[in-house]
């Protein structure tokens, strides 16, 4: 009798221990916005709960703004952003009890590309401005063939969009006739599926079925990002100064040999 209560009790004890180390009591992190800066974030999540198995991070994309929206209302813990944020957002922010401390990861370059077979290699920033302005509407302007120009440009949620509607359209707005797209995956897609398409993408969503072109002679690279002249740094804003697992995750996003090699990986160009 006395040994089928010693099982009994060894039993419960067992059960008690099972809800106290339970994945629901792990440390959990959340991680939204920019989907330029999703591919690095994605690939050090996987690599750092490994590291750490008692942590639970989600994450998810949806665009700069949303991100930094998300940690505004304090529903992230950390916001990805492909821009800096603005002074408005910082003051919405602190009013809420918050403020966001920004932590650059990368630099990355803007770059425009066309349909593999169109034959236009190189355009100024002046042209860039013309055609998504709508003032240059067929490819014979600038050196191409005679087709009609279709403009695919990111949404005004996007960090990507704000940063070229500063330093291509210089403030100007994107005209009412362009594609609007929710992702640089999107824009790849809706390019590589229009041989008259022009758009812009993060330099680490380049691959076979778009073709980059430069942008006032400059090749985007590894190595000329910052010389392109459509470049920024990307960047994650915490909640506060980091702590705890949002303290280590940042850690390792800039540790030279863990996030920044996984930046490098990836074809951004690491800060550290």
């Amino acid at each position: 009798m006395k040994g089928k209560i010693l099982i009994y009790l060894m039993a419960v004890s067992m059960a008690f221990a099972g809800l106290f180390f339970s994945p629901a009591m792990a440390e959990k992190l959340e991680i939204k916005g920019s989907t330029t800066v999703l591919p690095v974030a994605q690939q050090a999540v996987e690599k750092f709960m490994d590291a750490y198995p008692d942590v639970q991070i989600s994450i998810s994309g949806g665009g700069s703004g949303n991100g930094i929206k998300a940690i505004i209302d304090g529903t992230t813990d950390i916001a990805m952003a492909s821009r800096f944020i603005k002074q408005e957002e910082v003051a919405r922010a602190v009013e809420n009890g918050t403020y966001p401390v920004p932590f650059a990861i990368a630099l990355d370059c803007i770059v425009p590309v066309v349909h593999p077979s169109n034959p236009v290699k190189d355009l100024s920033l002046a042209q860039l401005k013309n055609i998504y302005q709508g003032k240059i509407k067929n490819w014979s302007e600038v050196g191409g063939e005679d087709r009609r120009i279709v403009v695919v440009s990111r949404d005004t949620s996007s960090g990507t969009y704000e940063v070229w509607e500063e330093k291509v359209l210089e403030g100007g707005r994107v005209f009412p006739g362009a594609m609007l797209q929710a992702s640089n995956g999107a824009v790849v897609q809706a390019v590589s599926n229009n041989k008259n398409a022009v758009g812009y993408i993060g330099l680490s969503y380049i691959n076979k079925d778009v073709k980059p072109t430069t942008v006032n002679g400059v090749e985007a690279s590894l190595d000329t990002a910052a010389a392109f002249p459509v470049s920024r740094s990307l960047f994650m804003f915490t909640r506060g100064w980091p702590q705890g697992v949002t303290l280590k995750f940042m850690n390792y996003m800039q540790h030279p040999d863990k996030g920044q090699k996984i930046v490098a990986d990836v074809g951004y160009v690491p800060m550290y």
